[in-house]
């Protein structure tokens, strides 16, 4: 009994040794599901959030849990307090253990239920982004950035109609907060693109002009710890994204999920043929968009930046320092990303105000 009791300590080592060699990203569909949670933690995420039930979590060393009532994880997933008030945090390097169908690592809630957009269903977060890589090509409109909140297919392409992004470049004082909606392609996956759309501060397509040259730091943007909230709202089919910070207006966007706007090559604007020239993706949208498909939420820390080289992608390729996966040496190095969420809410969509 004393040995199980102290397990989970004498494993960590061994686990972070083991992950900081991820080659070609390959989910871990079990590990860590019957792990316990280190006995020192007096509070746990779903003592904060009190959905956690709803969700499973894939973290940044590969370990995915299915149940996280009781459940934190040292150094990726666990509470914070700060002035009296508990944060979720969410942290994940720039390389390691990740998903099937991605190059880049997460610590990250997945929801449990799946919708289509015609039924609809409704995420908010309030949240403050920490950290985000202080290493990577200017030049890569992914580099220093993290992607907090998601709607992801699940069937077809597996694409992703919403992605709420936050990027801040190395040495500015404010990042950017801004939206992709990426098309649910016509035919061959590999011609899909994101259509990008700034909240505060830039969209994705703002980039440096050389791989340590970078624009100037947006005048309305957001800094690291500055608190913001959103709220994704589907429904009957439309997407409608509600922003808020102290002391700035709410922005507000509606997106068709279920009626492309996309559907000829003529369709295609400009922002994309410009961000995605290098690599050729200028594909056209199924005229449905994303109809009938089962989708569902994402939540945590989704970390854009990654090792790969900018030379093979120069959208998704940042070129940053991963320290041959070693996770330690990433967290020690600036080669990380961290958000933390103090409120947190997940439902069925409702109409919209005014309708």
């Amino acid at each position: 009994m004393q040995l199980r009791k102290f397990l989970p300590f004498l494993m960590l080592p061994l686990a972070l040794s083991l992950n900081s060699c991820a080659g070609k990203a390959v989910e871990a569909e079990t590990a860590g599901e019957a792990e316990t949670v280190a006995s020192t933690m007096t509070k746990h995420p779903s003592d904060v959030l009190p959905f956690m039930d709803e969700w499973k979590i894939l973290l940044g060393d590969g370990t995915n849990v299915k149940d996280l009532v009781g459940y934190a994880k040292e150094d990726f997933f666990y509470v914070q307090e700060e002035e009296g008030m508990d944060w979720v945090v969410y942290k994940t390097p720039n390389s390691g253990i990740t998903s099937r169908t991605s190059s880049n690592t997460r610590t990250e809630l997945g929801q449990k239920d799946h919708w289509v957009p015609e039924t609809g269903g409704k995420l908010t977060g309030t949240l403050k982004v920490m950290h985000v890589s202080t290493n990577g090509d200017a030049r890569v409109a992914a580099s220093y950035s993290v992607v907090v909140g998601q709607i992801h297919s699940g069937e077809g392409h597996e694409n992703e109609p919403l992605k709420i992004f936050y990027k801040k470049f190395p040495g500015h004082d404010k990042g950017s907060l801004f939206w992709n909606y990426e098309i649910n392609t016509e035919g061959d996956n590999k011609e899909r693109w994101d259509f990008s759309t700034a909240i505060w501060g830039y969209d994705m397509s703002v980039v440096g002009t050389a791989p340590d040259a970078y624009p100037e730091e947006p005048a309305d943007g957001i800094a690291l710890g500055e608190e913001f909230s959103y709220e994704v709202n589907v429904y009957e089919g439309i997407m409608y994204l509600t922003f808020n910070r102290e002391g700035q207006e709410p922005k507000t966007f509606t997106k068709n999920l279920i009626a492309s706007e996309y559907v000829n090559a003529s369709d295609i604007p400009q922002q994309v043929l410009t961000v995605f020239a290098s690599t050729g993706q200028d594909g056209t949208e199924q005229p449905g968009a994303y109809t009938g498909e089962l989708n569902y939420f994402k939540q945590g820390a989704y970390n854009q930046t990654n090792g790969k080289s900018p030379e093979s992608n120069m959208v998704w390729g940042t070129g940053a320092e991963v320290y041959g996966g070693d996770i330690a040496q990433q967290y020690a190095n600036g080669s990380y990303t961290e958000v933390w969420f103090r409120e947190a809410t997940v439902g069925a969509g409702t109409p919209p105000k005014g309708e």
